[in-house]
């Protein structure tokens, strides 16, 4: 869907990267590792992004780490269209809002990273019927395109989660608050 809005796939794996997790650092040679792709290329969607503020940057040492622009004025439209583009908005729909006693859903795993995937992580809180959950992300899957993978906490366990087992931590896609 959106490769036929945005020709360069460079471009969208950067959107992905920075707009899916504002809190997502990066600078361009952890970029070329984690994309496989040519550092010019980078750069060039990179400057591309920065100087039309969407991106903002600063000196860390001697490697300049951007990051996505939350003051930008269509900050909250390209996460939402990012949201979209992975299917997140469908799995709350169908799964989430259906579930009854969901407390929170966190993303975790390659999308949390801000790296694009076939199968999306999720962690469940809440008091959720597994039987039910397992039918609504059978038909999620197909919705979104996509396999997903899940975990599920009770309330109680949230304190007792090792969230450090998580690089980078779970990025919060829904809560009940």
């Amino acid at each position: 869907m959106i490769e036929t809005l945005i020709s360069s796939k460079t471009r969208i794996k950067l959107l992905l990267k920075f707009f899916l997790n504002s809190q997502t650092k990066a600078y361009l040679r952890s970029l070329e590792g984690e994309f496989g792709e040519s550092t010019n290329a980078i750069r060039l969607e990179l400057n591309k992004l920065e100087s039309a503020g969407m991106l903002s940057a600063a000196q860390e040492g001697n490697k300049k780490v951007f990051r996505a622009n939350t003051q930008h004025p269509l900050f909250k439209e390209i996460h939402s269209i990012i949201r979209k583009h992975i299917g997140l908005d469908r799995i709350i729909e169908t799964v989430v809002e259906r579930l009854g006693e969901v407390d929170k859903v966190y993303l975790v795993g390659e999308f949390s990273r801000g790296l694009d995937s076939d199968i999306i992580d999720l962690i469940f809180v809440g008091n959720i019927d597994q039987a039910y959950l397992i039918k609504l992300i059978a038909k999620a899957e197909k919705l979104v395109k996509r396999k997903i993978r899940y975990l599920i906490y009770q309330t109680e366990e949230l304190d007792r989660i090792n969230w450090e087992t998580f690089k980078p931590a779970p990025l919060l896609i829904w809560s009940n608050d």
